[in-house]
Parts: structure tokens; sequence; C-alpha cells
């Protein structure tokens, strides 16, 4: 196939037992990642399908004054012209895009895009139909034996894991009724939003829960220094906070602009106070030692996830410097989601807090655009690698990975697998898995040199679960976003 135009005549290849159909295909580049199809199905074929949907018809007819199978073929065609014009587009349709996809290796990413109910099959003459379909760039995958990788190293500190301990224990700790008093750092305040654009609201949303932290994190904005805002508010209080919209937000016109958040204080509650004791028996140990050692372990899965980040993004930049391929927007907007369940998976399985796992979804939808277009292009090659050297996932390895989420959740093995069926992860899974194999094919013919990790905690910040240039005007009240506190 070319990048322009690929014309085929008459069909050549054969499957036993099966008729090949005459066709003429014509396909052609329409965009990146896109191609159109034409088809022709000349007339014998359409006259040789409907011939075989008739003489089915007289066997089973029911036509007074006749027996089965005894129906004059005209009367049939007559009687049954609908049922059999139908039945003749149904199968010349399925038998030509099976020998499509069979004889033209278009390799498709989603479904053809044909609008099957504007089809006929006509009276006389041949029958043509198109369709576009988007399908996966071409590239030459380069040389990838022998990179040079720097791969970041360091030790886990005592100090490490004693904060890692406050993490875990924040995030198993019960939240407590409303506090009398003021907000303090580390409060949660639950409040009725407004939001407003040169001087115009644009939004609302009630029941919101804002963590008493130096940054706010929307899905589409930054609020800095909130706590100095909040840390002192009562329920009635009335304040506002200026937010940054993202640059890859989806309304054009609030990119980059910053929008008033009027924010109406309605509560102030405060979480339990933190019990070393309370989380290792949550994670099923009976003495601070035996805890410290379990959250070591997961700080070392942490440093390998680091380490992995890092030496797969060096490997996909060396190897992709010639993927001058470009993506279609709307592929590209279509996979956000996807995106985000990988990173949330692979998150999960190196046991990163909730906190965590949210705050960095929302700092991928701040970047929605960006960040996926690079995360679909590292698909793509290591997509083609793994088939290229035949890297496949096993039903151990999904069941391994399955079981490392499990313990670092403190849930069972068979709720995390319902989790993830339930969501329709399973493919995000195994397409995790499967890349990481590639990656891993790629580290074992590299050369290493070992640097220190560079890499400090993130700021506390707090993800909020609101999109504030995806709201109208008056929220709806099954908008209301999901307790963020809890």
């Amino acid at each position: 196939m070319t990048d322009a135009t690929e014309v085929a005549g008459q069909s050549t290849a054969s499957i036993p037992g099966q008729r090949r159909l005459d066709l003429k295909v014509q396909i052609e580049s329409t965009g990146p990642c896109r191609k159109k199809v034409s088809v022709t199905v000349p007339r014998a074929e359409i006259d040789s399908t409907l011939a075989k949907s008739l003489r089915e018809l007289i066997v089973s007819a029911d036509v007074p004054g006749f027996r089965k199978g005894r129906v004059p073929r005209s009367l049939v065609e007559k009687k049954y012209r609908k049922e059999v014009s139908g039945q003749v587009l149904q199968r010349v349709l399925m038998d030509s895009l099976e020998q499509l996809a069979e004889e033209h290796q278009l390799d498709a990413i989603n479904e053809p895009d044909l609008d099957v109910t504007t089809l006929e099959i006509p009276e006389q003459g041949d029958f043509e139909f198109d369709f576009e379909v988007e399908v996966r760039p071409e590239f030459d995958l380069p040389k990838y034996d022998g990179l040079k990788i720097k791969r970041p190293v360091r030790e886990i500190s005592e100090e490490e894991v004693t904060s890692a301990i406050s993490m875990y224990g924040e995030q198993f700790s019960q939240m407590l009724d409303p506090v009398d008093g003021p907000a303090a750092e580390g409060d949660f305040v639950e409040c009725d939003l407004r939001f407003v654009f040169n001087g115009e609201e644009i939004g609302r949303r009630s029941g919101v829960h804002l963590r008493v932290a130096p940054r706010l994190r929307f899905l589409d904005a930054e609020v800095e220094a909130a706590d100095k805002v909040l840390k002192g508010v009562v329920p009635g209080a009335h304040v506002t906070l200026p937010a940054k919209i993202s640059m890859e937000a989806s309304r054009a016109e609030l990119r980059g602009e910053t929008v008033t958040i009027e924010v109406d204080v309605k509560n102030v509650s405060r979480k339990s106070a933190f019990e070393p004791e309370s989380l290792a028996k949550t994670f099923g140990h009976d003495t601070l030692d035996e805890l410290r050692t379990t959250i070591r372990g997961i700080l070392d899965r942490q440093m390998q996830f680091r380490q992995r980040q890092a030496v797969r993004d060096q490997v996909l930049e060396q190897i992709s410097t010639s993927a001058s391929w470009e993506l279609p927007e709307n592929l590209v907007l279509r996979q956000v989601e996807n995106a985000l369940r990988r990173e949330v998976l692979e998150m999960r399985e190196a046991g990163y807090t909730d906190q965590q796992i949210a705050a960095r979804q929302a700092e991928m939808r701040q970047n929605q655009l960006s960040e996926t277009r690079q995360a679909l292009k590292q698909h793509f090659i290591l997509d083609k690698l793994a088939t290229q050297e035949n890297i496949e996932v096993t039903p151990l390895e999904k069941e391994m990975e399955i079981l490392n989420m499990a313990q670092q959740s403190g849930e069972s093995p068979r709720k995390v697998r319902a989790q993830l069926e339930r969501r329709g992860m399973m493919e995000n899974l195994e397409a995790q898995i499967r890349e990481r194999k590639a990656v891993d094919f790629i580290l074992e013919k590299a050369s290493y040199e070992d640097v220190a990790d560079e890499w400090t905690p993130p700021e506390n910040s707090h993800p909020v679960e609101v999109a504030i240039g995806e709201l109208g005007a008056v929220a709806e009240p099954d908008l209301a976003v999901e307790d963020a506190a809890g």
C-alpha cells in the first residue's frame, strides 16, 4: 500500500471452499492515520449472490397454491423483493469487508465510518460504496539495539519511610463530623462554587470539598496559594480564588486565562488523627517494624516505577526521533481516557496513594492533548516492536499484576479484577504489560550509566474533580462532584 493511492483489480487470492469476489478497490490517504476506501462490486457478483439467496428462499417460501420448493423464481422474487434485496446487500457488504481485511492490510484502529442504512443494491449496474477508516501510522522502526541509557538510582532513607507512613495514614483515616472554629492547614472546606470570567458567570458547582493546601489542582486549572485564602474561613464565609486555566482546556477561549472562583463556605471538616498502629493492622501487620518494611518495599517499587519511566522516556526519545508522522486531533482526544487509565494502572501497581494518583490525573488532564499525543506515539512504536519481536502477555502475567495491585490497596484480587472489568480497563492492563515487556526487551540490549535520582516529592497539592471550563451556567443536581475528601 502506498501513501497516496492503491488500486486493486481482480483478486487472485483464494481460500479453499470460498469463492473470492471480483472487487475493484481504491485506497487513498485523506489525512494523518486516515484512509478512504472505495469499493466497486461488479454486477455479475451481485447477480450471483441474488441467485443464491433466491435458491435458498424458494426452498422455504410459503406461497398459496404452490408446494414448498416448487414456487416459480419470478413469483418469489416479486413477493419477497424487499427481503431478498436486504439479504443480498448484507451478504455482498459482509463478504466485501472480510475480503478487504484479508487482502489489504489497513490495520484499522476503529470501526469503518460506514453508514449501512444509506446503502442500496441497484437494480442494474455495479454496486459502489466507500468509507473512511482510521489506521495505525505507517513508519519503519529504527535500530533499537545497544542504546545508551542513564538510569537514576537512589537509596530510600528512613525519613522517606516515615513520611510515606504519614501519607498512607492520611489515606486510610476517616473524615470526622464538621468542626467548630476556623479552617486549619489540611482541613477540608465544603463549599458552593461560582465561576466568573470577564464579569460573567460561566458555571456553578455545589457540595465541593476544597482542601486547605498550597495548591488546588482542578481538571483544567490550577489555584496557587489556596491555603492563604482558605485558612481561617468559617461556615458562612465568602472568599475568592484566582484559577489559571490550562492551555489545553476544552474551551479554547478560556485557555491561559484567569477565572475567578467565588467560594461560599458551608462546613469545615477534619480527618481523624493518624495512628501508625492502626495503619499497621490495615496492612496486616502486628508491629510498626513490619509496617516500615512493607512501606520501604512500596517506596522501592515507586523508585523502580520512576526509574522505568525515566528509562522508557529515553528509549522512546531515541527510537522515535525519526517518527515525523502526525496523529489526528480527534484520535488524540478519544484516547485521553485510555492514557489516563494506563497511568493509573502503573501508579497503582507501584503503590502510590489515591491522593497521589488523583493529583497526577488532574495534571494529565490539564495537559491532555500534548501528553496523550506523546503517549499514543509511544504506544504505536512499542506495539509495532512487540509485534515484530513476538512479545505477548500470558494470563499468569495479568494475574500477577492484579495480585500486586491488590497487595498495595489492601483489597482482594477478586475485587481488584472486578473493578478493572467494570471500568473496561482489562485491555489497558494487557497493553501496559506488553509495552513494559517491549521496553524490557530493548533494555536487555542497552548499556547503562547510573546517575543520581533528582526526583523530589510533589508539592502539597489537592486534586479537585471539577473541570471549570466544561460547566454550564447552572449545574444539574446529578453533576455534584464525588466527595474528594473521603
